[in-house]
């Protein structure tokens, strides 16, 4: 078994990779079409980012876990940087008080989705958990969504919104287990997961 990547690289990828995923997120939001498009505005998405940056780093729940953190930290001044050069915003947003706000959500999606992108290659308990933490933050998200259907101000976007992010949960619980016996029981944790994650993302203020 490969040991992955060492730590320059390591180092080398969240700082290149989250400068990159800042600026392909704001390219996202700005030129693809909608529904497609509005995944840019997924706070779900940027935790996936650090699934999957866990799952290359393969071993060491330190490395992953600082490594995601730090790239979803870079991500945050990569896309306003992005959305000055680009449109022309103001470039005062970098140190604006929720964009700091931002920087800490990323801090905290890091540490955990990077370490469950390490356990997805683990074993016991860890390859079941590893795998159902990036299907629970997108069906926690599509549960926001769920929550907006009927509301005057969304219309029926949120049907749309939650489709597409069900149908990414699901696909990225395939991709990430390795078995299908991995897969039905990561989908079984997956569901209170998600559950936990809903109630998080209101407590943050989510709505």
């Amino acid at each position: 078994m490969r040991s992955g990547p060492d730590n320059r690289h390591v180092a080398l990828a969240a700082v290149l990779g989250g400068m990159l995923l800042g600026a392909v997120d704001f390219i996202w939001i700005k030129y693809v079409p909608y529904p497609v498009g509005n995944l840019g505005n997924s706070s779900a998405v940027w935790a996936v980012a650090a699934f999957i940056f866990g799952c290359w780093v393969r071993s060491g729940l330190l490395r992953a876990a600082a490594g995601a953190a730090v790239a979803l930290v870079i991500a945050v001044p990569g896309y306003y940087v992005t959305a000055a050069l680009v449109q022309g915003d103001d470039w005062a947003v970098l140190w604006a008080p929720t964009s700091l706000l931002w920087m800490c959500f990323g801090v905290l999606a890091g540490v955990l989705f990077g370490i469950a992108g390490t356990w997805a290659r683990g074993t016991g308990w860890r390859q079941v958990v590893g795998p159902a933490l990036p299907a629970a933050v997108l069906f926690a998200e599509a549960g926001l969504e769920i929550r907006r259907i009927g509301d005057p101000n969304y219309g029926d976007d949120p049907i749309w919104d939650a489709l597409i992010r069900i149908a990414l949960g699901l696909l990225a619980l395939v991709l990430a287990a390795r078995t299908n016996r991995q897969r039905v029981l990561a989908l079984a944790a997956a569901v209170p997961l998600a559950l936990a994650g809903l109630a998080a993302f209101l407590l943050a203020g989510f709505r």
